[in-house]
């Protein structure tokens, strides 16, 4: 399970679902059929300034790239 600064908590299912869910909230946000287990935590990085979250599954790694957000 991974939780983010914006409020946003990932995990990983045994039947290969990756989770996005509200941390307050706990309201699921997205859901996507990776197509096999994820057994390992995910991960973030980031890239120019845009972060994003890895979940592996099988031999494969999904990258989620996270909303942007602006100040105003």
């Amino acid at each position: 399970m991974l939780s983010t600064a914006g409020g946003v908590v990932f995990t990983g299912t045994n039947e290969g679902d990756a989770v996005a869910a509200d941390s307050r909230s706990g309201i699921e946000l997205w859901r996507y059929a990776a197509g096999a287990p994820i057994y390992a935590p995910p991960t973030t990085y980031m890239i120019d300034g845009r972060q994003y979250v890895i979940m592996p599954s099988g031999l494969t790694l999904t990258a989620f790239a996270l909303p942007t957000t602006t100040t105003r």
